[in-house]
This record gives structure tokens, C-alpha cells and sequence, in this order.
């Protein structure tokens, strides 16, 4: 088990104001399909793939659910170092550090409404099976849709913008990082998948902001020049985390 306070976002001391204006016309429980009402197929596809994933528990993958439980900026930024080919570290990229800490704000002020709307339960308050952390805050908090894949989904698109050398490697971390959530036991698939559109919707709309636009600018000009400096090299242990997570765990 992770200690709870993995769960919590945290703040860099970089991070600038979110740009939580630009979001705040998204209508994201509009913009949603409803959550799976029980008994209809949905419903039941998620309740099997809870179930089914349960026999990850000990597994290298399931040990990469419970490294991706936090999110927080730093660790964000670590988690995607593999798919940029590069180490990604906060205090080395302040600027990219605050525009992923804004990103990642601005995620997870769209995800409040959707949960409300549909107050979906979450996996294992359905069907007993083992998680891969705690479960005692979680337990009050809705499931539909995921704030860890609406803010995996979100970094990941902004990064591809950044690097599209290496987008489709970024790209497949973000659907990795959504899929621990499934491969944890926390939310359902369709929370999951909820996530991606949300997070896709929340960076369409972040751009229209002129102070995300110059962020965006100053992030790409700093990791180009550090890319530049650090060019990608052969790593074992990320040919190793591919591998992982290239097929689906369900």
C-alpha cells in the first residue's frame, strides 16, 4: 500500500496561477456520456474488468499502479522521462514544470462537475477486490470520470506538442498512466476512458488562453535547448517499462 498523502497534487514551487478561466466555460458533464447505469452492458464490462484485473496484485505492472498514484508534478514529470527520452526534472525545467503544474490544475477543475453529475461509484465499493492503495478517502470521492487519466491525458498531449519526435512514446505513457487506474482497482474503465476525452477537451480549450499560448512557447524553447544537450540514449530499464505498458492490462 502507498501512503494516502500520494494521492494529494502538490504544488512546485514554480507553479504559476492556473489558467482555470479558460476551462471554466467547459461543460464537462454535458460534454460526457453518462456513466453506466446498472445493469446495462457497460455497466457489467466494467464490473468484469474490475474483477479480472485483481489477478495483477504482485505483478511488475501492478507495481507501476501504485508509482503512478501520485501525481504530482515532479513525479508527473519523472513518470514521462522514458517516453521523452530524457530525464524530466522539475527543478532542471522550472518552465516546464509550470506549465505542467498548470495543465494538471486546469484537469482537475473540469473533472469536479462530471463527478457530481453522475456520482458514479467506484470499482470497489461494487465488488470486494484487493487495490493498490488505500481506499479510506477515496471511498467518499466519485469515480466518473478519473482526475488521474483527465490530468495523464492532458500532460501527455501538451508534451507531444513539446516533443512530436516522440509523441506516439508520450502518448502511450498517457494511456499507461490511466490504465493504473484500472490495474489499481480504483476506477472503472469507462472512467477511465471518461478521462481521456475529458483531458483531450481541457487542452482544446486551454489554448485558446494567451498566457497558456506564452507558456507553452517558454517550455518548448527550454526543453528543445536541454534535449539538445542531453541527447536520447539506449536505457534498458525504459525499453523495459515499454514493454509494460504497450499491451493493455484488460
Amino acid at each position: 500500500m502507498l501512503p494516502l498523502a500520494a494521492c494529494a497534487p502538490v504544488q512546485t514551487p514554480m507553479s504559476k496561477a492556473p489558467p482555470t478561466g479558460a476551462v471554466a466555460t467547459l461543460q464537462t458533464a454535458e460534454l460526457l456520456p453518462a456513466a453506466p447505469r446498472a445493469g446495462s452492458p457497460r455497466y457489467e464490462a466494467d464490473r468484469q474488468v474490475f474483477l479480472a484485473t485483481r489477478k495483477l496484485e504482485g505483478t511488475s505492472r501492478w507495481t507501476l499502479a501504485q508509482q503512478d498514484v501520485d501525481y504530482a508534478t515532479p513525479r508527473l514529470m519523472a513518470d514521462f522521462s522514458c517516453a521523452m527520452g530524457a530525464p524530466l526534472d522539475a527543478t532542471t525545467l522550472p518552465k516546464l514544470a509550470a506549465l505542467v503544474d498548470a495543465t494538471s490544475n486546469a484537469a482537475d477543475a473540469s473533472t469536479g462537475p462530471a463527478k457530481q453529475a453522475n456520482q458514479r461509484q467506484r470499482p470497489f465499493l461494487i465488488d470486494p477486490g484487493v487495490t493498490c492503495q488505500s481506499t479510506d478517502r477515496l471511498k467518499t470521492s466519485f469515480d466518473y470520470p478519473s482526475g488521474h487519466a483527465t490530468r495523464g491525458w492532458a500532460v501527455g498531449l501538451v508534451l507531444a506538442e513539446l516533443a512530436p519526435d516522440r509523441a506516439s512514446d508520450l502518448l502511450l505513457r498517457s494511456r499507461a498512466f490511466a490504465d493504473s487506474r484500472v490495474v489499481c482497482g480504483v476506477h472503472n474503465l469507462s472512467a477511465v476512458e471518461a478521462g481521456a476525452m475529458n483531458g483531450a477537451a481541457v487542452v482544446a480549450v486551454l489554448h485558446a488562453s494567451p498566457s497558456f499560448q506564452g507558456s507553452l512557447a517558454d517550455a518548448k524553447r527550454e526543453l528543445e535547448a536541454y534535449r539538445a544537450a542531453n541527447p536520447v540514449t539506449a536505457d534498458v530499464k525504459c525499453a523495459a517499462e515499454k514493454a509494460l505498458i504497450e499491451p493493455a492490462p484488460y
